[in-house]
């Protein structure tokens, strides 16, 4: 599925309040630009059986205080259990997310750091990682751009 009708069906899909549907459209370009930068327009998240993203926490080597909570994507189904030894839990499942849907997932995910997307399949040295706080950032210029552009009137010259 290509990145326009992932972000329509994530449209599609917010909660027809009067101010979702609008907000997702808002948001559409800090999305896509990240996920263009990637390389799959799928990845595949391993989930408890809860449909609960896996976390994983990461030390610092050298100072160990220093952590980060992450949640890798892989390229393909047979990257699962080669990158993690939970992906051979029989409690955990990796099901296949859009790009897009992962990143717009990511900006409510609090106690998450980062997304990892593996970009090579068969390999764990070519990944891509995506701060929450970066895409936050991001969407939160492309709202103030969005009410920059409303608050110009059409007849300004």
């Amino acid at each position: 599925m290509d990145l326009q009708a992932q972000i329509q069906l994530l449209i599609d899909n917010a909660p027809q309040d009067g101010v979702s549907p609008q907000l997702v459209t808002a948001i559409a370009p800090a999305l896509s630009a990240i996920a263009q930068k990637l390389r799959h327009s799928q990845y595949y998240i391993l989930q408890n059986m809860e449909e609960g993203w896996v976390l994983t926490t990461l030390s610092n080597r050298a100072n160990p205080q220093l952590e980060k909570r992450v949640i890798y994507a892989f390229p393909t189904i047979q990257d699962v259990p080669a990158r993690s030894s939970a992906g051979l839990d029989p409690r955990l499942i990796a099901a296949p997310m859009p790009v897009t849907h992962i990143l717009f997932q990511l900006v409510a995910m609090e106690p998450v750091d980062s997304i990892v997307f593996f970009e090579t399949p068969g390999t764990n040295t070519d990944s891509i990682e995506v701060r929450r706080v970066d895409l936050q950032n991001l969407i939160q210029q492309q709202l103030q751009q969005n009410r920059v552009k409303r608050e110009i009137p059409p007849d300004l010259a």
